[in-house]
């Protein structure tokens, strides 16, 4: 069911089901959808920059990336509510597509990053069938879509795009592009890029179901996390309790 966080239409489901509707939805011939993962950081966007609101709202799913956002979705009445988290997402929709003519493009990620993660979930799962995979220059993102990028993506035949340009930046780049981009489905995943293709880790299981996934990454990544979790993620418990009361 949809369920409003401070504006943002998040998506409080089961994983399962989550996957099951993606994977509907991956080779649903004319779809042009695409999706968010969305952790307490994407919401604060949300609530401070109108055009991420609007990107983040005009997707056809938005997960709950982080605990505190499925916690909130509990708190405010969907029991059921689970973690729809990145990497997660990937791994199970690529295993559920796999042996079914899905071919999936993986599109950023740092030089070489994007070509990684393709060979390493080939090797996981047989059946997978790539696409193609590509790091675009880090830069701001443009007031155009990027007509190199829409051929390239047309021109693969891909029908599920992974999306790793990192929060807003991504949900921005991909309502801007979904118009022109033949895939049915586009999946904003961010980290999962670095963290499946092996070049950054994953906090243990324990840190993420207890919520402290961000001080593990926040402890690998000082200098770039640091106002992303040192500030906002107290504006995001102090917006929770102020108009929660959580």
């Amino acid at each position: 069911m949809k369920l409003d966080l401070f504006g943002v239409q998040t998506d409080a489901q089961p994983f399962a089901e989550a996957i099951d509707r993606l994977a509907a939805w991956s080779n649903e011939a004319g779809a042009r959808r695409y999706v968010c993962t969305c952790p307490a950081y994407t919401l604060m966007m949300c609530y401070e920059k109108p055009q991420v609101m609007a990107a983040v709202n005009g997707a056809a799913m938005v997960t709950a990336d982080g605990m505190p956002v499925v916690w909130l979705q509990r708190k405010r009445g969907v029991a059921a509510a689970e973690r729809v988290y990145g990497p997660d997402v990937m791994q199970a929709l690529c295993e559920r597509t796999a042996n079914l003519q899905v071919r999936h493009y993986f599109w950023g990620g740092e030089n070489g990053v994007a070509a990684a993660l393709a060979s390493r979930l080939k090797a996981q799962f047989p059946g997978l069938q790539v696409a193609g995979s590509h790091a675009p220059p880090v830069a701001p993102l443009g007031s155009e879509p990027d007509e190199d990028a829409i051929r390239r993506l047309n021109d693969s035949g891909a029908e599920v795009i992974w999306v790793g340009l990192g929060s807003p930046k991504q949900d921005l780049w991909m309502a801007q592009h979904r118009p022109h981009l033949n895939a049915p489905l586009l999946i904003g995943v961010g980290a999962a890029f670095d963290m499946l293709a092996g070049t950054k880790k994953q906090a243990p299981r324990w840190m993420q179901r207890t919520g402290l996934e961000w001080l593990f990454r926040l402890l690998q990544e000082p200098g770039r996390l640091g106002k992303r979790y040192l500030i906002y993620n107290p504006k995001f418990l102090w917006l929770a309790f102020r108009t929660y009361g959580w």
